[in-house]
């Protein structure tokens, strides 16, 4: 478990800023009609436009900015030529460097007109988010954060996928410890200050069994339910905790 220093803090609060940034533009071009593909174009100017690197691109090969996740693509989906359509949702997932810091966040969005049963399941997703980072302080456990998490779905009537968790991070992308989305509370590694982790809520409404797509990278549901990511990187203070990568006017769920 790395804690951070004030200078790599520092740094990270300044790549989080400008990832949530970054992820609110894309937020804004969301809509029925556009491509995954497009997304990932207009990423490349932002990255270029703020001057950071992605902290995807080239990571154990991997070949784009973001990961675009459609319906029943649960995560790690590479941009494609794949529309979006009224009523489909979308997990949006991205890193930035800077300093040879990582920060991670995800967004979950509805495309256009969703239903009432589509708009409660994204979210749910957002509010596990925000129950997990609210158990963010010194002394508490990381299983207080999954019990947090799991209690939102399971309320909501979804499923968390058990395979699929947050992380720590920081000079690597993925550090310990892994962030489970369920647990026991009081249960596992006591979070200290300086602590930087990425909690990220992975649900599904129908099965969560996962299969890897012939990409090699695209994680879908076995039986073509829907699956949802939102995620951010916060950090343990000494009396809380500090959301790194907010989006600018977004508020806890």
């Amino acid at each position: 478990m790395s804690l951070k220093s004030e200078k790599e803090i520092d740094s990270m609060r300044r790549g989080g800023k400008i990832l949530g940034l970054i992820l609110a533009e894309l937020e804004k071009l969301v809509r029925p009609g556009i491509t995954t593909l497009d997304l990932e174009h207009a990423a490349e100017k932002l990255f270029e436009q703020y001057k950071v690197r992605p902290g995807f691109k080239g990571y154990h090969g991997y070949p784009s900015i973001l990961c675009t996740s459609v319906n029943e693509e649960v995560v790690h989906t590479i941009p494609n030529k794949r529309v979006l359509n009224d009523g489909d949702i979308l997990s949006i997932d991205c890193g930035v460097i800077l300093d040879n810091l990582n920060t991670d966040s995800a967004v979950a969005v509805c495309v256009g007109k969703c239903s009432p049963e589509t708009k409660k399941f994204v979210d749910t997703c957002i509010r596990a988010t925000w129950a997990g980072i609210r158990q963010v302080k010194p002394g508490n456990k990381i299983g207080d954060i999954g019990h947090a998490i799991e209690r939102v779905v399971r309320g909501g009537g979804y499923r968390v996928v058990p395979e699929l968790t947050g992380h720590g991070i920081g000079y690597k992308l993925h550090e310990e410890p892994y962030v489970y989305n369920y647990g026991k509370p009081h249960n596992g590694p006591a979070m200290k200050p300086g602590l930087t982790i990425a909690i990220e809520p992975i649900l599904v409404n129908g099965n969560p069994k996962i299969y890897t797509e012939k990409d090699g990278w695209t994680l879908s549901t076995k039986d073509g339910s829907w699956g949802i990511q939102h995620e951010h990187t916060v950090l343990v203070t000494e009396s809380g905790v500090e959301v790194l990568t907010l989006r600018p006017g977004e508020v806890s769920a």
